[in-house]
């Protein structure tokens, strides 16, 4: 029998599930961008690797502002998201050279948004066979990097996105 650990999961596991603080917020707050994973910040959006992966190298970009919705936001944010969603793009495929990306938005509980009170989109790179048989058998995800890997990876990418602008 092969055991894999995946220690990183009893955070979440463990977390308070009902929390009212919001995660998005906090990483808009915070300096330590290590810490809360935010490997972008643009005017009006940031960019964190998710703490709990579909797969290597998951982004999340949300506007700086707390909105439910894509409806609540204004032009210059909408377009701040979608241009840093495309920088995000080329930052992963530059480091991870992934073969494709599904990118999504849940809005709303019921629609799957796991935060539904701060608006955000979800990119994850997708790699032929990343849905093996522990996805299908096991409903268990492999992700084969440690995320402050991911993070060393991918900051540099962003900050010559930033300059080449």
């Amino acid at each position: 029998m092969q055991v894999l650990f995946a220690p990183w999961r009893l955070e979440y596991i463990l977390s308070d599930k009902m929390r009212q603080d919001c995660i998005f917020c906090d990483m808009v707050s915070s300096t330590d961008d290590q810490g809360k994973l935010v490997v972008h910040r643009s005017e009006q959006s940031i960019v964190a690797l998710n703490c709990y992966p579909y797969n290597n190298g998951h982004l999340m970009v949300a506007p700086i502002r707390h909105v439910r919705s894509l409806a609540e936001l204004g032009e210059a944010e909408i377009l701040d998201v979608f241009k840093t969603l495309r920088l995000c793009e080329i930052a992963l495929a530059k480091s991870l050279r992934p073969e494709g990306f599904n990118m999504g938005i849940n809005i709303g509980r019921c629609a799957g948004a796991g935060v539904p009170d701060h608006v955000h989109v979800h990119i994850v790179p997708r790699f032929s066979g990343d849905s093996n048989f522990m996805t299908v058998v096991s409903q268990v995800r492999v992700i084969p990097e440690l995320l402050s890997e991911t993070f060393e990876r991918l900051k540099p990418e962003f900050v010559l996105l930033k300059r080449q602008k």
